[in-house]
């Protein structure tokens, strides 16, 4: 099993130009910063709700609370998609997966964006997590 995980020079370096040189994401200057963003789920570190391959809608101006699924920057200065649980004051990205570890990050200035969406394959796996 191995888990997936994104370097930002590399994420940066795969976006469409308009919106790598427009300012992007955690940089202040652009409404580009504010577009949702989608990218396909590579491994099953969130399933069961998550399935391999599935679609995830990202909005970068969403409110990132206790249980909601995010997509953040981890201690070791990656992206990684995981659900976001606040303890204690203590921020914590856990995967579903129970064989994936749990992340602690300092804080929400960590998450880049809230999943709103999942899309599959079939319509009937299509769910909303902003409502």
């Amino acid at each position: 099993m191995t888990e997936t995980r994104i370097s930002i020079e590399t994420f940066k370096q795969n976006l469409q130009p308009d919106f790598r040189h427009g300012g992007g994401m955690g940089e202040l200057g652009s409404c580009a910063e504010a577009e949702p963003f989608a990218l396909q789920v590579t491994d099953d570190s969130m399933e069961p709700e998550f399935a391999k391959g599935c679609i995830i809608l990202i909005d970068p101006t969403g409110i990132a609370r206790d249980g909601a699924y995010v997509f953040a920057v981890d201690h070791q200065g990656e992206y990684i998609f995981r659900q976001l649980r606040i303890f204690d004051g203590r921020h914590i990205l856990a995967a579903l997966n129970e064989n994936y570890p749990f992340i602690e990050i300092s804080g929400l200035d960590r998450v880049e964006g809230v999943i709103t969406q999942r899309a599959g394959k079939r319509r009937s796996y299509h769910k909303r997590y902003d409502q």
